[in-house]
């Protein structure tokens, strides 16, 4: 993965400090850590300042920030209802855009757009959000249209309809595992035959190689690959309803291979590595830790589907810090989870706020030696996570409308980006900046 880190230039004075870019999910390390330094403790009596709106429709993508432009998906739609529908497909038409908009001044600077029908739940819009690499962006949308495009002006590289190329349907929440850059390749899940995760030339889009099938009634799954070193090797780790795999990312060629069984096909976290551990939880408590071998590339499950034990992850990726997962599970409770035993060291609903009504979402993103939350309330807050609990900083509240509907609520479901000192969020009505600068 070609990330781009932010560094100090040298001077022969004193060192200059360059701001962070945010490249892609999970930011430019992938891990929801924000690197840059001058960042607020403490909010202005008014929250943070909004720099400027731009105008978006619907969708849950987030945005990425590289070189002075910002990238996000949205969708118009132009037929049906685009309401949740949880575990319904739902059948819209509509319009699919990537939109580039200058990050100094809020204006658009080039949009890529085609026409197409949904038959996903939770219609309202793309999931997954742009891949900057270089001269390129990369994009998925949310019936798996897989794009590359120019940076400069949005032209067309190369795009693919991996529903068609792989004779597959989208899964019942639509794509949305980011795809991951790692080196010339593109890896994405695609699903069909044969063909869960396929690793694309990136510059051509041509197929190198592909592997493994998932075949849960729901579809073939949502989690992000990724890549991670063990027993002396690069992995890529491929999850879907029935398994967790490792592979050669260069051949496709399976490592090891352990089974796992997803609750309505809901595998959607990114497999957490703590030490020589791997740990995926998923909906109702189906949850799983795999030993890597320290001398060469196999695996075995150290235990699965403990109860009361682990973090079912479902809208919010957990973070790890110190040997414990910090994390959203499925029933809206945050907990600290101790690996790789799995115990629970404690809980809480304070984060989001209010009376837990199951599956509040904040995202998580570590800033230095504390964290910032983006909440389904559209709140904004600093504080501190470890093995005894959550301390809140400061709150800002509202900063964002609830423009989409779950579980018969209101919610804001984006996961930001931050970069050169700002937060850059969307729900479907803007794209916002807001400064976060000291």
């Amino acid at each position: 993965m070609n990330a781009r880190l932010a560094l100090a230039a040298t001077l022969v004075v004193a060192p200059l400090a360059v701001a962070d870019d945010w490249p892609h999910w999970m930011g430019p390390t992938r891990d929801n850590v924000w690197h840059e330094t001058g960042i607020v403790d403490k909010f202005p009596k008014d929250g943070p300042k909004k720099l400027w709106s731009f105008p978006v429709h619907g969708g849950y993508a987030g945005p990425a920030v590289v070189g002075g432009k910002v990238f996000v998906m949205d969708y118009e739609k132009l037929k049906g209802n685009t309401d949740e529908g949880n575990f319904e497909r739902k059948e819209t038409t509509g319009t699919e855009r990537v939109v580039c908009v200058d990050e100094k001044k809020g204006e658009k600077v080039w949009e890529y757009k085609y026409e197409v029908k949904y038959a996903i739940s939770y219609p309202g819009g793309p999931r997954c959000t742009p891949t900057v690499d270089g001269e390129f962006v990369y994009t998925l949308g949310a019936e798996g249209h897989l794009a590359c495009l120019k940076v400069k002006d949005g032209s067309k590289v190369w795009a693919k309809e991996l529903k068609d190329e792989y004779k597959t349907k989208s899964p019942l929440w639509g794509y949305a595992a980011h795809p991951l850059v790692d080196g010339d390749k593109l890896y994405t899940l695609a699903g069909g035959e044969g063909s869960h995760v396929v690793a694309l030339d990136k510059k051509t889009g041509k197929e190198l190689w592909k592997s493994g099938t998932e075949s849960d009634p729901t579809g073939f799954g949502y989690t992000p690959p990724s890549i991670i070193k063990a027993g002396g090797k690069r992995q890529l780790i491929v999850t879907g309803p029935s398994s967790v795999r490792g592979l050669d990312p260069e051949t496709g060629s399976e490592y090891w291979k352990e089974k796992y069984t997803a609750t309505s096909g809901s595998a959607i976290m990114t497999p957490v590595l703590s030490g020589d551990y791997l740990y995926f939880g998923g909906y109702q408590k189906k949850n799983i830790l795999i030993k890597l071998d320290k001398d060469k590339p196999t695996a075995k499950t150290e235990w699965k589907d403990k109860k009361d034990h682990g973090v079912s992850a479902v809208n919010v990726q957990p973070f790890l810090q110190d040997g414990v997962v910090y994390g959203f599970d499925d029933s809206g409770i945050m907990y600290a989870v101790e690996l790789p035993s799995g115990k629970r060291l404690w809980e809480s609903t304070d984060v989001v706020g209010g009376k837990n009504q199951g599956s509040e979402t904040a995202f998580i993103v570590k800033n230095g030696d504390r964290f910032f939350f983006f909440t389904e309330k559209g709140d904004l807050v600093i504080g501190k996570l470890d093995k005894t609990g959550f301390t809140e900083t400061d709150r800002a509240k509202g900063i964002m409308e609830q423009t989409q509907t779950a579980f018969g609520r209101k919610v804001v479901w984006c996961m930001p980006a931050f970069a050169d000192k700002k937060m850059f969020v969307r729900n479907d009505k803007e794209l916002a900046c807001f400064d976060l600068a000291k």
